[in-house]
């Protein structure tokens, strides 16, 4: 055996259908297409959704909910993630480039602070946006608040 005798698997293999080549090779004339309508002629393509007429799902369901244009959506850090990362780190500032490194956010990310645990260590936290209780429990953890 050499590369010169290798064949695929019997049956692994299929030719194509030949079509339109003659009335002779018994797939000429509509060339298993049928006759007439759409799905006869070239360049036929079915629209994405199209159930042959009947009205499609897609506009039989009703249309619901909105999306406001003016929403911006923040990255939430609890105070106890806060906390941790002061513990793990052993630092008094904490603002966007120290939680990028600890993988909390990216570059894109707007950060907002929410109050879920508990903070004791006095922070300098710098983010986008705060929730009033973690704000006031920074704050009364000693520590201080910057809004970029």
């Amino acid at each position: 055996m050499d590369l010169s005798n290798i064949t695929p698997a019997m049956g692994s293999v299929k030719t194509n259908k030949r079509v339109g080549r003659g009335t002779g090779s018994g797939r000429g004339g509509t060339s298993t297409r049928g006759h007439k309508g759409a799905k006869s002629r070239s360049g036929y393509s079915r629209k994405i959704g199209f159930e042959g007429g009947q009205m499609p799902l897609q506009r039989r369901l009703p249309k619901f909910g909105f999306n406001s244009v003016n929403r911006v959506e923040y990255k939430a850090i609890n105070l106890d993630t806060l906390q941790a990362l002061a513990e793990a780190t052993k630092t008094k500032k904490i603002g966007l480039e120290e939680l990028m490194q600890a993988g909390f956010v990216t570059k894109k990310h707007l950060v907002k602070i929410l109050a879920k645990g508990s903070l004791t260590a006095k922070l300098e936290v710098e983010a986008h946006a705060f929730s009033k209780a973690a704000e006031d429990a920074i704050v009364a953890a000693g520590g201080s608040v910057v809004k970029l």
